[in-house]
């Protein structure tokens, strides 16, 4: 069950109608700066990662005695 090109078309214009030719440049605008921003924060978790495992580690201590 495949997608004739004359349903794909009738789809096409369904959207087009639905939204209007303004309003779909405008939610691929948004859609775009979605993704850029998903895009922005997985580099910088990326870069935390990173910026973790080469910080200097401060040494454990086994328990900590204190005075009463």
């Amino acid at each position: 069950m495949s997608l004739s090109v004359w349903q794909l078309v009738l789809v096409a214009l369904l959207f087009i109608l639905l939204f209007g030719r303004g309003r779909i440049p405008a939610l691929m605008g948004d859609l775009a700066q979605g993704i850029k921003s998903f895009k922005q924060g997985i580099s910088d978790i990326n870069e935390t990662d990173e910026t973790l495992k080469n910080a200097p580690q401060e040494p454990k201590s086994k328990d900590k005695i204190t005075s009463e």
